[in-house]
């Protein structure tokens, strides 16, 4: 593992020492005093940061491994999970094989959950845990960095440029192969950054980098001997679409829209404490060898099995009505079926109190965001 120290998460012998030294970290104890008391940091700061401090050493006192750190963060997506949706469920985890490792590739809805949600399901159901994908401009902070890799993350660099990015690229896919050989599964999005349109398309770059780690090998061969397996996450409501809608908004009306740090933080916290409703996890099926050498049909297999296994909620087909109904974007043709699903009462209320919280302005973007995966299933062009 040494080879990949710069980019890999953190070993069982490095846990304890890292977690010592947040603990004596100011300005991360500052951002967890805030987080959790937010109007009280504001009026005790030192009492408050003492306290937050105090906490955290008692709630970590007992963490000096992977797996116990694997734990505290179980313990904590439980609470996540009681306040934030109404049902959590999974398809097709019966698939899997317990004597094997695999690259999971989902869908890409918000920065965090997505592969915590993932994770939660493998963990309680006796697999083993994810190795996460995340990207380095997500890591402003040394801190935060820290953090991540105290989780099983490893780092993407994205922020380098060319013959630095191509070299980073042939080192982050040997690692990606390393773990599926070493008894690791692995999560990474199918694209760079988040569909923010409700649009799930896989990035045929992706599948080139996964490739290069094996490149004494047709690309089939090397990305079959990955053990792909697509996962389609679904979000009864998105806790950032308000966020994403407004992004989009911008684009359409301007040409432009200035992301800061702070616009990722506050993505990240909406994402994990905003309302999701019922969120499912289906699990897709392994490619059978032999794969194709062409990344652009690996990608629309990619996509295929995510399209047919994201669940489709009420609130996707009223989107969709509601689009055609106010006359807000155009729709191509669809099956009928589109418009056949029947809507509850009680989905079609909550839909529509939820919209009318968000800016009138956006809602072109937002009823898209909702419609575009029964468009994505259904359109016949």
């Amino acid at each position: 593992m040494d080879q990949f120290s710069d980019i890999r998460p953190y070993l069982d012998h490095e846990i304890r020492p890292v977690l010592d030294g947040l603990i004596e970290n100011s300005e991360f104890i500052d951002s967890i005093a805030r987080f959790n008391y937010p109007r009280l940091t504001r009026m005790f700061p030192p009492l408050i940061h003492a306290l937050a401090k105090k906490r955290l050493v008692a709630q970590l006192k007992n963490v000096n491994s992977v797996a116990t750190m694997q734990d505290i963060i179980a313990v904590y997506m439980d609470k996540m999970i009681h306040k934030t949706t109404t049902q959590l469920t999974q398809s097709g985890i019966e698939n899997l094989r317990p004597e094997r490792n695999y690259l999971f590739i989902s869908n890409h809805r918000d920065i965090a959950m997505d592969p915590a949600f993932i994770n939660y399901m493998l963990y309680h159901n006796g697999f083993e845990t994810l190795q996460i994908a995340i990207g380095d401009n997500l890591l402003k902070k040394p801190f935060v960095t820290d953090l991540m890799r105290l989780n099983k993350s490893f780092i993407v660099r994205r922020s380098l440029k060319g013959r630095e990015l191509l070299k980073a690229l042939d080192h982050l896919s040997r690692y990606i192969h390393f773990c599926i050989e070493n008894d690791q599964n692995v999560w990474i999005a199918q694209r760079e950054g988040r569909a923010k349109n409700g649009v799930d398309r896989t990035d045929p770059a992706l599948i080139k980098m996964l490739a290069r780690g094996k490149k004494d090998i047709l690309l089939g061969d090397s990305i079959a001997s990955l053990h792909i397996v697509p996962v389609a996450i679904s979000y009864e409501y998105d806790a950032c679409d308000g966020l994403k809608a407004e992004e989009l908004f911008q684009v359409a009306t301007t040409g432009n829209f200035v992301k800061t740090d702070a616009s990722d933080i506050q993505s990240i916290v909406t994402g994990i404490t905003g309302f999701k409703g019922h969120v499912h996890i289906a699990f897709g099926t392994e490619f059978n060898a032999p794969l194709s050498d062409d990344p652009d049909v690996i990608a629309k297999l990619i996509d295929q099995q995510i399209a047919r296994l994201y669940q489709l909620q009420d609130n996707s087909y009223l989107a969709l009505q509601m689009l055609r109904d106010q006359k807000l974007e155009e729709i191509p043709e669809l099956d009928r079926e589109a418009w056949n699903h029947s809507i509850s009462a009680s989905s079609r209320e909550t839909f529509q109190n939820h919209i009318t919280k968000i800016d009138q302005r956006l809602h072109k973007q937002l009823l898209a965001m909702y419609a575009n995966p029964v468009i994505t299933r259904y359109r016949l062009d």
